[in-house]
């Protein structure tokens, strides 16, 4: 069982009776004594892409999604889908943007290292590695000053995604980046 306390983005839980991933949550406390934390989450039906949004008390538990994951890799887009191919059986799929949402912005052509989220026989998700490597095509000029405390600035990277990253950073690199929240990591050498 899943409970409450255990809601992060990403989790597949069963909820009102249909598979559910949970987009995004954030979870308050009441300040009136005793007052159960609630998490806001944000979830997405896996079968149909309906999102629903919805405020859940904790002590509540789900049940788990019956679901299968297979190694795939990204291909390409022809700007309406980004096409998938399965590892094992070099099946090909696509999904469209209201499925992977922001996720868009970090694929890259021959990206590997994601697995597909299979229930009932259908395709109905991906999930990314939790970090890539992009390499930056613009960054904001270095920050003069900036070495008493960590100052960020503004960057974009090969796929168009916006990033801030560290001051040292310039067009050129490499950096990692972190898929689940989209933030720097570190640079990458070499």
């Amino acid at each position: 069982m899943i409970e409450v306390s255990d809601f992060k983005k990403g989790l597949c839980l069963s909820y009102k009776g249909a598979p559910m991933m949970i987009v995004d949550v954030t979870f308050s406390t009441p300040t009136a004594r005793g007052g159960a934390s609630i998490a806001k989450t944000k979830m997405r039906n896996l079968l149909t892409g309906q999102l629903l949004s919805d405020s859940i008390r904790s002590g509540e538990k789900f049940g788990e999604v019956d679901y299968e994951q297979r190694k795939v890799s990204y291909l390409y887009s022809d700007g309406t889908h980004w096409h998938f191919m399965d590892a094992e059986t070099f099946e090909q799929f696509p999904l469209d943007k209201d499925v992977l949402g922001e996720r868009i912005g970090y694929l890259t052509d021959g990206l590997e290292g994601i697995r597909s989220l299979t229930i009932e026989g259908k395709i109905v998700d991906v999930i990314l590695p939790n970090t890539v490597d992009l390499a930056v095509t613009e960054a904001d000029p270095h920050i003069k000053g900036a070495t008493a405390q960590a100052q960020l600035k503004r960057a974009v990277v090969e796929t168009g995604v916006e990033i801030q990253v560290p001051s040292y950073i310039t067009a050129g690199e490499k950096i990692r980046i972190d898929t689940r929240d989209g933030h720097f990591v570190e640079r990458v050498k070499g």
